[in-house]
């Protein structure tokens, strides 16, 4: 019976194993600081629990590079992290990082499940997506417990079920605006949040960063998450719906550097893609044009930042190139 093992690689196997192993080698530097840092027991655990998941799949995804003769990715390592730097986060904080980072990976690895066709990387990716929902699971019922889980906003429960039956359902014209529907409340109220995370994170990088002009990149993230949790907020507000609150409490006033630029850069812009991503998904699930048109008019300028993120990372040699397809021209001389 043929090894379904020796199959050559997909391009998608390609890209989700080594996406998969570089934004572990990034989560390992963030939780073993964490783990260092956080003063209650229960938070360690579950750091603990995150940092050693990172660490298995980090094991198993060279076993499969090996196996294949693909080149293992460099990634980061401890020298992109000061371990013993002085505490930079709250604890709380840190739950909600780890708990906004499950997402992230409940949702690439179950979508890599989807595309995967070889037994042992869509065995490796159902390890992650598992370890991924344990995480979510344990920073959910210690927030809960602890009084600092942050729910979506409530709404009425329909009297009975209904059919839309006029077109100012879509319109976003302001004397024509209907009420925002469940799933609109859910993007928006997930966009903020995100955009809250994303800012306090930059804050506590601007604090620790080296780099002139990575400072002054992070000066400007900062601007615009700020910018969008505004917006996203005053549209909530303006249904009479809560907005969730702020995090920048959050950050200590710790100014030794914690994690290299290169560090810094490749986990700000990452964050940026999966907003793009998040964007996207909330623009297809928002019937008011108002709503849409706000999200269209954010992405291209996140693109653009993120570009510019691209920029400064080639300049200093700090962006490792993904897996790429055979140029055919170069390799006929041409």
């Amino acid at each position: 019976m043929e090894d379904k093992t020796k199959i050559r690689f997909t391009a998608a196997e390609m890209s989700s194993l080594w996406t998969q192993y570089i934004n572990d080698s990034v989560s390992i530097c963030v939780l073993a600081y964490f783990l260092n840092h956080a003063k209650d027991p229960e938070v360690k655990e579950v750091i603990d629990f995150g940092l050693k998941a990172s660490e298995k799949n980090i094991t198993i995804a060279r076993e499969i590079f090996a196996l294949e003769g693909f080149p293992q990715p460099i990634g980061f390592t401890k020298k992109d992290v000061n371990e013993h730097a002085p505490r930079l986060f709250s604890d709380t904080f840190m739950m909600m990082y780890l708990r906004y980072m499950s997402i992230l990976g409940m949702a690439a690895n179950s979508g890599a499940i989807g595309l995967c066709t070889r037994q042992d990387v869509i065995a490796f990716h159902k390890s992650v997506l598992k370890s991924a929902i344990g995480l979510q699971d344990k920073t959910r019922e210690l927030m809960l417990s602890q009084g600092t889980y942050i729910r979506p906003p409530f709404i009425s429960v329909p009297d009975k079920v209904d059919f839309v039956e006029k077109q100012s359902f879509l319109s976003g014209l302001k004397n024509r605006r209907r009420a925002l529907t469940s799933v609109e409340i859910t993007h928006l109220f997930m966009n903020i949040q995100t955009n809250q995370i994303g800012k306090a994170l930059i804050m506590g990088f601007l604090q620790v960063a080296q780099d002139k002009e990575v400072k002054g990149y992070l000066q400007r993230g900062k601007k615009i998450a700020q910018k969008h949790v505004d917006l996203f907020s005053d549209i909530l507000k303006t249904n009479d719906i809560p907005a969730p609150m702020f995090w920048d409490s959050a950050v200590t006033d710790s100014t030794t550097q914690v994690f290299s630029d290169k560090l810094i850069m490749f986990h700000i812009t990452a964050m940026i893609a999966a907003g793009i991503g998040n964007y996207g998904a909330a623009i297809s699930a928002s019937p008011r044009k108002d709503i849409g048109v706000h999200y269209a008019s954010l992405i291209p300028e996140i693109a653009l930042y993120a570009e510019d993120g691209a920029n400064i990372m080639i300049k200093n040699a700090w962006l490792e190139e993904p897996p790429m397809a055979d140029d055919r021209d170069q390799l006929a001389g041409q």
